[in-house]
């Protein structure tokens, strides 16, 4: 059994590349895989390990400067999610390109996973799913709003053609595990929004807490790992990954002739060239003859550096 650990912290590193190879040595110590990514603005990442190779890297992070009251998110797998570690730097841990923004400073109203529910069902507030359009699309709560963004850099622009549409309006936003709300909420008051909302510790915590029969969230949760998405109470969803685009995509898209494994999938095959195609086969062919000799070959972990 593999425990994951999803967390971030916004805290200031005056040297973030002195932290690097201390905590690599650490999580490859310990068995712990995944993707960390360090930057001036703080750490962001999901690992996964054995129960006391995570608890030997939480304790490490959680001792690094400001760190001390870090919050993370647990799950467990039965296989592995990860096939290595990466610890990589930064200049943000969750991209939005907008300099000023600090959720070190400040930031929206933390709602408890018991009350959203109560607030997302007001009149007067608007909800906003600040995550990308291929995370959207497999699941969202009722209501929400898509700002069919690609990237979570591409908020500031959505939100300033789209401002109008709330104005007299309270708005309450969500992500994944709560990173891309820090800076969206403090983006918002940096633009003078004054009743903004976000959900504590984001939809996985909603999933982890609320019962289903209590539920407003639909589908399923895209997770930046080998679950791919999970559903309430983090059981793990019915959805694989295009190893080609990294998006979602169910078993049954699996029989549509634009899918080639590791190659396309219907959401890709008109994006990339037949060069592009030719390159991926190549890769998955050596993904397959590193499973014939038995070694681990996983391509490795998406966390929401780009958003």
């Amino acid at each position: 059994m593999y425990t994951i650990a999803a967390l971030y912290h916004f805290t200031r590193f005056d040297d973030p590349s002195a932290i690097k190879g201390p905590l690599a040595k650490l999580c490859c110590n310990a068995g712990v895989k995944g993707t960390l990514l360090l930057a001036p603005e703080g750490i962001n990442g999901t690992i996964a390990g054995p129960r006391a190779g995570i608890d030997a890297a939480l304790a490490h992070i959680r001792a690094l400067p400001g760190c001390a009251d870090l919050e993370w998110k647990e799950s467990t797998s039965d296989t592995a999610p990860f096939g290595k570690l990466k610890v990589r730097l930064k200049r943000e841990i969750v991209t939005m390109g907008q300099p000023d923004v600090d959720p070190a400073a400040r930031v929206g109203h933390y709602v408890d996973p018991a009350d959203w529910n109560d607030l997302i069902g007001r009149e007067d507030v608007a909800v906003i799913d600040t995550r990308n359009d291929y995370e959207v699309a497999i699941g969202t709560f009722d209501g929400a709003i898509d700002p069919a963004t690609r990237s979570f850099g591409e908020f500031p622009a959505w939100w300033e053609e789209n401002k109008h549409r709330f104005h007299n309006k309270k708005v309450a936003m969500f992500c994944t595990g709560g990173i891309r709300c820090e800076k969206s909420t403090n983006y918002l008051l940096g633009q003078g929004v004054e009743d903004v909302f976000h959900l504590k510790g984001g939809i996985l915590k909603y999933l982890e807490e609320v019962p289903a029969q209590d539920s407003t969230w639909q589908g399923e949760c895209f997770v930046f790992d080998g679950r791919v998405s999970v559903g309430h109470g983090l059981e793990v969803g019915p959805h694989q990954l295009c190893h080609a685009c990294r998006r979602p995509i169910l078993p049954a898209d699996q029989a549509r002739p634009e899918y080639e494994a590791g190659v396309s999938c219907h959401h890709c095959a008109d994006e990339t060239s037949a060069e592009d195609k030719a390159r991926f086969r190549e890769r998955q062919k050596q993904i397959e003859l590193a499973r014939a000799r038995g070694e681990d070959h996983l391509n490795g972990p998406m966390v929401p550096d780009k958003g």
